[in-house]
C-alpha cells in the first residue's frame, strides 16, 4: 500500500471521521491556516488518483469517501514502519519506546492485558 505525504493523510483523517464531504466541508474541519480550495481538491484529486478515495454527485459538485478504511491503512503503516525501523519485531518498537521514555509500566501492563486476551 503507498503512503501517504502529511496533507493527504490529513484529508483522509478528515473523511474516514465524517464519512462522506465536499471539499469546502473538509476545509472547514482542518487546522489552521487553512488551505486553499484549489490546494484541498488537488489532494483529493491525488487520492483518487492512488485508490484512497472516491466520490459521487452531490447537487453540482461530489461528495467524497474513503474507499480504504482507517484500520487497514493503519495496519500497512505500521507494518512498513516496524520493518524498517525495528527490524521487523514489534519487541524491538514497544523496547525503543521504553528506551526513550515514551511508554510508562501501566502502559506495558496495558498491552501485556491485551495480548492475554487476544491469546485465549
Amino acid at each position: 500500500m503507498r503512503q501517504l505525504t502529511k496533507a493527504e493523510e490529513e484529508v483522509m483523517q478528515l473523511l474516514w471521521k465524517k464519512g462522506k464531504a465536499k471539499v469546502a466541508e473538509l476545509i472547514e474541519d482542518m487546522t489552521e491556516p487553512k488551505p486553499a480550495y484549489n490546494t484541498t481538491s488537488t489532494i483529493v484529486r491525488i487520492l483518487e488518483d492512488k485508490g484512497f478515495v472516491g466520490h459521487e454527485k452531490a447537487g453540482r459538485g461530489y461528495k467524497y469517501f474513503a474507499l480504504i478504511d482507517k484500520e487497514t491503512y493503519q495496519k500497512a503503516t505500521m507494518r512498513k514502519m516496524v520493518n524498517s525501523y525495528f527490524e521487523g519485531s514489534f519487541k524491538n518498537m514497544v523496547s525503543f519506546f521504553v528506551k526513550e521514555k515514551n511508554m510508562s509500566t501501566k502502559d506495558l501492563e496495558s498491552i501485556l492485558n491485551e495480548l492475554d486476551k487476544t491469546n485465549k
